[in-house]
């Protein structure tokens, strides 16, 4: 059985889960928008990502004897910027997800359940790679300039 505090904290991450996932929506509503359908791809290839992340985290919770459930959604932004606006956003956004997958491990540890740590670290491991490759989108971005812009854009749709 998993502790009403943890059940709590992953509810709470699957929310912002699927907040993150509107918002990478959004991103890719607003790219497509101005012309960019590559990235406009690669932003809806992260919001399922996100939101297969809540899915799991509910499976989770379920198989331990938990309720998951989905809370209020808050509303995401519509407007961006430029496309390195955009994915320096991404990047300070990941950021932020990887500050929160901590501390829920972090809530996972103090409540001495070794099983949901374990289950966690998989998520932990992964904003490694998601701060990673924002990260190196946006130094790409910073090179290309707006004559790569295109090419870049390219790219990123090419993303499986």
């Amino acid at each position: 059985m998993i502790t009403e505090k943890l059940q709590k904290a992953i509810n709470d991450q699957i929310t912002a889960e699927l907040w993150s996932a509107n918002l990478y929506l959004s991103m890719s509503f607003y790219m497509e928008k101005e012309g960019f359908s590559g990235m406009a791809s690669w932003l809806r290839k992260q919001s399922a990502e996100e939101n297969d992340h809540a899915c799991q985290m509910a499976s989770y919770l379920i198989k331990r004897g938990g309720t998951a459930m989905v809370d209020k959604v808050d509303v995401v932004p519509n407007e961006f910027g430029t496309p390195l606006e955009v994915f320096q956003q991404v990047y300070e956004h990941e950021c932020r997800v990887s500050k929160m997958i901590d501390d829920l491990t972090d809530i996972a540890s103090a409540e001495r359940d070794k099983a949901t740590q374990d289950f966690l670290w998989g998520f932990v491991r992964e904003q490694v790679e998601e701060e990673a490759t924002a990260s190196g989108i946006v130094e790409v971005l910073k090179k290309a300039g707006a004559a790569g812009m295109y090419y870049i854009d390219d790219k990123l749709g090419a993303r499986k």
